[in-house]
């Protein structure tokens, strides 16, 4: 067992390393296991006794097993923490950054530890060693490119449940506590960050050239585990929001206090370790946290510190955010373009998963601020009532920002809908001032059809007189075979035959819709059959003539 208090930060691994298969939330309790029958009859204790680490042989190579039996290697597996032990890359060293806080409260810089293939076997020494001041009241070591027997010498020694690892590997937003001679404490959550624009494939701008009006929709996926790309304006820069992870194991005792963290540097959407022990170390040089750490000696600070960075991180995001919104909004009002909703709708299919991400921060502020330390009760009532006092105090001050993330969402939330309806609404006007130039268009094309049907009009009498006596026939120009009777006889038989056509082909707009062709092609008789029966129907109705009305 470590000397001292532990926090444990465990940031994102590299993407060859995440775990893509089912995730194992309940790591001591799984359906799916493969029953291990030595373990079963084995007569040793299910929990392993703590060990000193002098004649182990080296415990931590077995890890998770040496401390955790239950894990069987099945389950390591499918929880992607044998991928990242064994599927590390050995060329690039760990390296670890460090920031010490001393009993007066003071952050300090000690340097960092670089530990690689060939020098692992020295750092477990390194690491089992006391090698610290004894007024270090909390170490923090920021792990970068964390490698696998990294991983296990640190789970080994501070005897850390490999359900962190899992729940980390997985994405799993979690909270976790375990009380032995110490209270460990295990959040895992994921945040919003801002991030420079770099890669213009997957803009989403709708005024860009790179948009593709025939993609079918079914094949436009929507997918909000990508990260949101934000244009500014109608250029190609701009920035882009993506999903971070901030795991944090903490252990506490009265013997000191130790903060660890792991990041990825091939992972470029992660923080990166220089930049959080950055973040960590200009906390401390601030008045505001060196008047908490020397005040109380309670490491639970030390968390609030991470949150905090996740909260100025959601910060930044919903600005920017609201950036965007604004300037589609305005661009809603001068244009008529429907494209712009794509993009409405893409910033809103992830905003819906914003509501779940706060709540999941709000709900580790809570647990952090119901999880007592024990290593307090070993303080004066006095001292120990002011750190609590103050503990609720910035736990409040977190939730209170919190709610105020929740209400700049929902606005946000509303200014979507607000600028999908003005788009909506732009291009109804303009689709109804487009309809009634059409109409105008028809009623002028009316109106000239009119004109010129006045003009053949005018003009008929005297076509009609020309082709009387352009006809060839006898009463007109002598000795012609043609006679007006003939003419007659022959227009008369064409005229009915048209129109009986005609009317056969339109007659299916008189008569009901299941009267078939045949039963249109004898229109004559079924006009007359309908008026007759019409006729008879309202005689029927009438009734006969009461005799009294002839009196």
């Amino acid at each position: 067992m470590p000397p001292a208090s532990h926090v444990f930060v465990l940031r994102r691994p590299p993407p060859s390393h995440r775990h893509s298969g089912p995730s194992i939330p309940w790591p001591w309790i799984n359906l799916n296991d493969e029953v291990d029958g030595e373990q079963l009859k084995s007569e040793a204790p299910p929990i392993p006794p703590p060990c000193n680490h002098v004649n182990c042989n080296g415990c931590w190579k077995r890890y998770p097993q040496s401390r955790f039996p239950n894990w069987s290697p099945s389950q390591v597996k499918r929880s992607g923490i044998l991928d990242v032990i064994e599927n590390y890359n050995r060329n690039i060293p760990c390296t670890i950054h460090r920031v010490d806080v001393d009993d007066r409260g003071y952050f300090t810089d000690p340097g960092k530890y670089e530990i690689t293939e060939q020098t692992k076997d020295a750092s477990w020494e390194f690491l089992i060693q006391p090698h610290r001041p004894a007024n270090t009241r909390v170490r923090s070591l920021f792990v970068e490119n964390m490698s696998g027997p990294v991983l296990q010498m640190l789970g080994a020694y501070y005897n850390i449940e490999p359900f962190f690892f899992s729940s980390s590997i997985s994405w799993i937003p979690s909270r976790f506590q375990e009380e032995r001679l110490r209270v460990d404490i295990t959040i895992t959550l994921t945040f919003l960050k801002i991030m420079d624009y770099v890669n213009p494939i997957v803009a989403s701008n709708p005024t860009s050239s790179t948009r593709n009006e025939d993609t079918p929709a079914r094949k436009r996926v929507i997918n909000t585990q990508t990260p949101l790309v934000l244009r500014s304006g109608l250029s190609g820069d701009g920035c882009s929001l993506v999903l971070d992870l901030l795991a944090v194991h903490l252990i506490r005792n009265v013997e000191g206090n130790t903060l660890i963290s792991y990041h990825s540097n091939s992972d470029r959407e992660a923080t990166s370790a220089p930049y959080l022990q950055e973040r960590m170390h200009y906390a401390g040089q601030s008045v505001y946290w060196q008047n908490i750490f020397q005040r109380s000696p309670d490491p639970t600070f030390v968390l609030l510190i991470f949150i905090w960075v996740a909260i100025c991180a959601w910060d930044e995001a919903l600005e920017a955010l609201y950036a965007r919104i604004c300037w589609l909004e305005t661009y809603a009002l001068d244009t008529s373009d429907i494209f712009i909703t794509h993009e409405l709708h893409i910033i809103r299919a992830h905003c819906f998963r914003f509501p779940s991400l706060l709540e999941d921060v709000r709900r580790a502020v809570v647990f952090v601020l119901d999880t007592p330390n024990p290593a307090m009760d070993a303080l004066p009532q006095e001292e120990k009532q002011f750190s609590r006092t103050l503990l609720e105090k910035e736990c409040r001050n977190l939730l209170s920002e919190i709610h105020r993330l929740e209400m700049s969402r929902r606005m946000q939330d509303q200014r979507l809908k607000n600028a999908l309806n003005l788009v909506f609404s732009t291009t109804s006007i303009n689709d109804s001032k487009r309809m009634k130039k059409l109409t105008e268009a028809a009623v002028r094309d009316s109106t000239a059809m009119k004109q010129i049907a006045y003009l053949t009009m005018t003009f008929l009498p005297s076509s009609f007189v020309a082709a009387i006596f352009g006809m060839n026939v006898g009463e007109i120009s002598p000795g012609t075979n043609g006679t007006l009777p003939h003419y007659f006889a022959i227009a008369a038989v064409l005229t009915l035959l048209t129109t009986w056509i005609v009317m056969t082909f339109q007659s299916k707009y008189l008569f009901d819709s299941g009267s078939t062709f045949w039963m249109r092609l004898v229109w004559p008789w079924m006009l007359f059959k309908r008026v007759f029966m019409k006729r008879e129907i309202e005689k029927e109705k009438e009734g006969p003539i009461p005799l009294d009305s002839f009196v």
